[in-house]
């Protein structure tokens, strides 16, 4: 579960550490007071996107922490198989630094990229946004869900469908490519002749160009070079006062001085070697330069073979390797445009085979949807019945489409009846935000049952809800509480009324600026907080009454549903 929240010059949040309990935390406080900064600061510390400008104005960078204390054996395995660090008590510290235009993930002290920070917050944390229900109203939305409950039973099968779509569909464009008119493959025909004539013509080596490049640099510079070693022969043998000759008259008087003194006898030798070395540098530079020669036909030669080399280079490829294989796939299409009906037969049955492969994996993957779809149209009745739907009729459809896609060729609709006697419609053109908002719960419910995700977050699911409604959904939230820890953002009295542990946030002004900030509440303001949820500017005798006899039905209520 997710133990700690910390977090530092983020937004109008200065600093605020928040001690998250199990069970359910409830967060409230007046509109506008900065409730979303706190569940944004979660979100971009497991890699969500960073908006524009959420570094606290005057700080250098915003800082956000988050620890979890790991107790599920089977999701251990998984970070370690991710190779994360992750302390032998199971705690995980995540942290982001947020810095103008950029920042940094780490857990655990070593940096990582978004793309695991993803893949481990899938394991840890599943967030429900003020706006997903939202989302229930996109239809392709309700295959994922439904996948989604399938879970590993149909994982398989969606592994096998995607690979075999892609070949499938990678079939269907080299037979559309194929597929023209007399006219236009002669043209084709003719083009590719051309390219693979013109490379084939070339008999193009791999590493000739750097060979002919290292030579070409050598002969275009041949007079420089021959003037330079001149002029170093000069120095060395040619000259009146060369430096073989002088080393040799430094020999013969340094022979002379060791006869009168033996102590000279290694600067001798090495002097002597200096004479050898010049000796041997001078006869290798004039053997060098015997040998070499400018042929000016030579060099045309080269150059012209450059040039062919640099013309291929920048029609085919950057380098030889990638001109030959540019011309050993246009050879494979020209042999297929020249057997053009051959090709397009070999083709077709190799769809064909693909075709029916992908036909059966579908097939099984429709019926897994169908069977699982009755289970989970069972089970989301049962959870709506419960948040106060007094008649409805849910059903899942599940439809083969004509076409396939990386799926299968199914597509999944939900459908209700929300009042007796009415027939069952799209979910989309029939729940209002409300209602919405509590089939999203229901899934939530379900899914929070089958999965191993310890944490959840709510942002709003409140939204257009009152009354009885209220409190089925706050009995709810606290059954789900029961086997996971909810974090849960709330405007309405009843669920605040259930919260194991109360936060409130609230914005006021330090230093001149306005700030957010987030306090536990104890019982007493948590009854204030439930009072001023309920409607009143001044919490009156009545009002703190009402409040409490909401809190005292709460904890009746836990008691009897834990």
């Amino acid at each position: 579960m997710l133990t700690s929240l910390h977090v530092k010059d983020l937004a109008l949040i200065r600093e605020a550490e928040v001690n998250f309990s199990d069970g359910l935390n409830i967060l409230t406080g007046e509109t506008g007071a900065g409730k979303s900064i706190i569940i944004g600061s979660i979100n971009y510390a497991l890699g969500a996107k960073v908006e524009k400008d959420v570094v606290r104005e005057g700080a250098e960078y915003a800082l956000v922490e988050l620890i979890f204390q790991v107790e599920r054996e089977e999701t251990r395995k998984q970070i370690q198989k991710m190779e994360l660090p992750m302390e032998e008590d199971g705690s995980l510290i995540i942290t982001r630094k947020i810095m103008q235009g950029r920042s940094v993930l780490k857990v655990g002290g070593e940096a990582i990229t978004t793309r695991q920070m993803k893949e481990l917050a899938a394991l840890l944390i599943d967030i429900h946004g003020q706006h997903e229900h939202q989302s229930l109203l996109q239809i392709a939305k309700h295959q994922e869900l439904l996948d989604s409950y399938a879970g590993e039973e149909l994982k398989d099968e969606i592994v096998k469908i995607t690979e075999l779509y892609g070949e499938y569909t990678k079939l269907q464009g080299e037979i559309a490519s194929l597929s023209m008119d007399d006219a236009t493959r002669q043209r084709e025909i003719a083009l590719a002749q051309f390219e693979v004539d013109e490379i084939e013509t070339a008999a193009l080596t791999v590493g000739e160009d750097e060979i002919l490049e290292k030579k070409y640099r050598k002969l275009v510079n041949a007079k420089k070079i021959a003037d330079s070693l001149n002029h170093v022969m000069d120095y060395l043998a040619n000259g009146e006062s060369n430096a073989k000759d002088q080393t040799g008259y430094a020999v013969r008087e340094m022979n002379m001085a060791i006869t009168m003194d033996e102590e000279l006898n290694d600067m001798a030798e090495h002097l002597m070697s200096a004479e050898s070395i010049l000796s041997d540098v001078s006869r290798e530079i004039a053997e060098y330069m015997d040998e070499f020669s400018f042929d000016e036909e030579d060099f045309r030669a080269m150059e012209e073979r450059l040039n062919v080399i640099n013309h291929l280079t920048l029609k085919y490829g950057r380098t030889i390797e990638e001109v030959l294989t540019y011309g050993q796939k246009k050879k494979e299409e020209l042999n297929r445009l020249l057997d053009l009906e051959g090709t397009l037969q070999q083709l077709r049955t190799k769809r064909a085979k693909v075709e029916k492969e992908l036909c059966i994996h579908s097939e099984c993957a429709h019926e897994i949807r169908l069977r699982l779809a009755k289970e989970l149209e069972k089970n989301i009745t049962e959870t709506l019945l419960e948040l106060n739907f007094l008649k409805v009729t849910f059903e899942i459809a599940v439809r083969k489409k004509e076409t396939y896609s990386k799926t299968g060729f199914d597509e999944v609709e939900f459908m209700i009846s929300l009042n007796p006697g009415e027939r069952v419609r799209p979910l989309t053109q029939v729940a209002s935000g409300g209602e919405l908002s509590r089939i999203m719960l229901a899934l939530k419910s379900i899914f929070a049952r089958k999965d191993a995700i310890d944490t959840l977050i709510f942002d709003e699911i409140d939204t257009g809800i009152s009354g009885k409604t209220a409190w089925k959904v706050s009995e709810k939230m606290s059954i789900l509480s029961e086997h996971h820890q909810v974090i849960c953002i709330t405007h309405l009295p009843q669920i605040a009324a259930m919260a194991d542990t109360h936060f409130v946030i609230e914005k006021a002004e330090w230093d001149g600026k306005t700030v957010t900030s987030i306090q536990q509440q104890n019982e007493a303001e948590t009854i204030d907080e439930i009072a001023r949820l309920l409607g009143s500017d001044c919490i009156t005798d009545a009002v703190r009454t009402n409040a409490v006899e909401l809190r005292e039905l709460a904890k009746k209520t836990k008691t009897k549903t834990h």
